[in-house]
């Protein structure tokens, strides 16, 4: 498992003993027993195999050492006034101060394939915190293998929740109260982790669905009469245009007065033939 948080944390920069450390600490939780006796080890093991690579950083240049106060002792004294005399020895020779390097460590492509058969390789039992680590990294997996990851852990919890209750079943008239609400408590996260990962898996399932179904994807990629309802039928006019008829009463008056004016002028030569 620390190969496998070295390589990850090594995929996304290349990082020295101190920060690989303090990352590796931060990715595995402050009760993490990485340590430098454990983390040293492991990057030797890996840069044997290929894994990685150590290169040489230069740091900034030494800051000039301060003065070394009397102490009293003559074995301290005596060592703190070789220091200053080779120092000084250096200082006229013209040499430039030292300056710190650091075994700054990069990943290779082998490390990039040793990682990938870290990340989807079973884990031996159940163990919440390498499904974590592997989780933390699983960005890197493809979709399909990203699912088949959560879906292993889905079926490593719905196992330990029926072990659970079983055990529950078989041992409740002999435990106590507290050794009870412990299992119960037990339970009860395989349950929530379940419901947790069930939601993770449709998200993966339906960005997989998109994928092969673009087009469904995007709903608002309608078509152009759907998505404008302005574009109606002619038929679907407004109450205003649907008919001449339902014109305002000044508008009927005004036609009813335009027909007695034609019916006078009509009247008017007969009139006219009658004198």
């Amino acid at each position: 498992m620390l190969e496998l948080a070295v390589l990850g944390l090594l995929k996304e920069q290349q990082l020295h003993g101190y920060e690989l450390k303090k990352r590796l600490t931060e990715a595995l939780g402050p009760f993490s027993s990485v340590s430098f006796g454990s983390l040293y080890p492991a990057l030797n093991r890996l840069e044997a195999a290929g894994a990685l690579r150590a290169v040489v950083a230069p740091a900034e240049v030494e800051a000039p050492r301060p003065s070394v106060p009397m102490t009293g002792s003559i074995a301290g004294e005596a060592a703190a006034f070789r220091a200053r005399r080779a120092a000084a020895a250096a200082s006229r020779r013209g040499e430039p101060r030292s300056a710190r390097t650091r075994k700054v460590y990069a990943i290779t492509d082998r490390g990039q394939q040793l990682f990938e058969e870290l990340l989807e390789a079973e884990t031996v039992g159940d163990d919440d915190r390498a499904f974590n680590l592997k989780l933390a990294f699983c960005r890197f997996l493809p979709p399909d293998r990203r699912l088949r990851l959560l879906e292993r852990r889905r079926a490593q919890l719905e196992d330990r929740l029926a072990r659970t209750r079983t055990s529950m079943r078989s041992r409740r008239d002999r435990m106590d109260t507290y050794t009870q609400s412990l299992i119960d408590h037990g339970a009860e996260s395989a349950e929530r982790d379940i419901s947790w990962l069930d939601r993770l898996i449709a998200v993966e399932r339906q960005a997989k669905a998109d994928l092969a179904n673009p087009t469904q994807a995007n709903p608002t990629q309608a078509s152009p009469r759907q998505a404008n309802p302005r574009q109606a039928s002619p038929i679907q006019a407004s109450p205003i245009q649907a008919s001449p008829i339902q014109a305002s009463p000044i508008q009927a008056n005004t036609i009813q007065a335009n027909t007695i004016q034609a019916n006078t002028i009509q009247a008017n030569p007969i009139q006219g033939g009658q004198k």
